[in-house]
């Protein structure tokens, strides 16, 4: 696949994206600098990728009549899911029959679209340090799982409730007692991906601080696939969803070791080439896994300012069979740029107060409609200190004022 050829010609190495957002976007643009054509899928018109690529189409991912037909029609060289509601068996069946080659693989990406498939993977076949978990189908369900947690074999107070297949922190919440879990399953309801469904039940660990791993899979000088590992990334969240995030996140030489044994393992099982983001808990030396997604991660947009090849230059060169590398270029940090009101085509006032932050970039995502905590935009900083780049980020986001137009 290193053989690269002319867009928009018979030469041409064309790539499907399914998932066209904010980070599809910059994925994107990673693969257009290097000759590639592109093709953007979104489940609404003028998506931030659609906006960047050379072809644009709008379909329902999740329905496996329109993917299987798209993507026959179109015939990519490779198909790049970038978000969970996709009609995976399709893929596996595309991939099967030999009409596709699916990133990082077809396994993969069925595995990582719901918290089941990979929770049971990491825990019950790698035996991977998790938190305790429990899957429920109903109200009825959830209640016993937490209440079991009295006689030492549940999960107990107190706990959070995500639905399986949900991005971004969606529907999920933490339970801390009898009176929270009825508003807990109905936001997690409200908040699955593909509508109401499973959720996971996992018991509340302590832990100090949580990372994203970035790991990526590329073929080596010898045509063997090698595991390359980004410095680790703090952030913090909320209700789930990311707000903030900086790199390189501080840890000992005994936790940083045993995170990527655990990313290498769970992205050495899923195969394939590319860039996969794994989240761990961390407690002192001891590490935990927590989730992992076979794409760039939404913490990982920092290393647009961190790293000399950032999360989406490496997960299109991983793909396409080039070298990668992940060395840390800077210190820096993320902060989220909120829509802040429901309306569509807003204006955003105070960017140039904001680029007068020191060290300061501001991305724009171009999306068509904004919603109050909608993620609109981020603000990256880098600074020798870490500390002064997540202060200065938040500050840079922070002046960036979205409006009704």
């Amino acid at each position: 696949m290193s053989t690269l050829g002319t867009p928009l010609s018979p030469s041409a190495l064309r790539v499907m994206l399914l998932g066209s957002g904010e980070l599809g976007k910059e994925v994107l643009i990673a693969l257009q600098r290097l000759g590639v054509e592109t093709i953007a899928v979104d489940r609404y018109d003028h998506a931030p990728g659609q906006q960047v690529a050379h072809h644009a189409r709008t379909i329902t991912m999740s329905d496996p009549a329109q993917l299987r037909a798209l993507i026959e029609a179109e015939k990519p060289d490779l198909v790049v899911p970038e978000i969970e509601a996709i009609a995976t068996p399709v893929l596996e069946a595309l991939e099967a029959e030999g009409k596709i080659r699916c990133i990082p693989t077809a396994r993969a990406a069925r595995l990582t679209m719901d918290r089941e498939g990979i929770r049971r993977l990491a825990a019950e076949e790698l035996g991977l340090p998790t938190s305790p978990y429990k899957f429920c189908d109903s109200l009825a369900e959830l209640q016993a799982a937490i209440d079991s947690g009295d006689g030492g074999k549940g999960i107990g107070y107190p706990c959070i409730v995500k639905p399986v297949m949900s991005s971004s922190g969606k529907g999920q919440s933490k339970i801390d007692g009898p009176a929270d879990v009825q508003k807990a399953w109905d936001y997690a309801m409200a908040g699955g991906r593909v509508g109401p469904g499973r959720i996971i039940v996992e018991g509340f660990i302590d832990f100090d601080y949580e990372i994203t791993q970035l790991t990526v899979r590329a073929v080596g000088e010898a045509g063997q696939i090698e595991s390359h590992f980004c410095d680790p990334i703090g952030h913090v969240q909320v209700s789930g969803d990311y707000v903030e995030s900086w790199q390189p996140h501080p840890m000992s030489a005994v936790a940083q070791a045993e995170s990527r044994r655990i990313a290498k393992a769970v992205t050495d099982n899923l195969g394939g080439q590319g860039l996969f983001g794994v989240e761990l808990f961390v407690k002192g030396d001891q590490v935990r896994f927590s989730e992992v997604s076979p794409r760039p991660h939404d913490t990982g947009m920092v290393t647009m300012i961190t790293q000399w090849q950032n999360e989406f230059e490496l997960h299109a060169r991983a793909i396409l069979g080039l070298p990668v590398d992940t060395t840390l270029k800077s210190p820096g940090a993320s902060a989220v740029i909120y829509g802040g009101v429901d309306a569509t085509g807003i204006v955003f006032d105070g960017v140039a107060d904001a680029l007068r932050v020191p060290h300061s970039e501001i991305r724009l995502f171009g999306k068509p409609e904004s919603f109050v905590k909608r993620r609109m935009g981020v603000a990256l900083v880098h600074d020798a200190d870490v500390d002064v780049a997540r202060r200065q980020a938040k500050l840079a986001a922070g002046k960036v004022r979205p409006r009704e137009a």
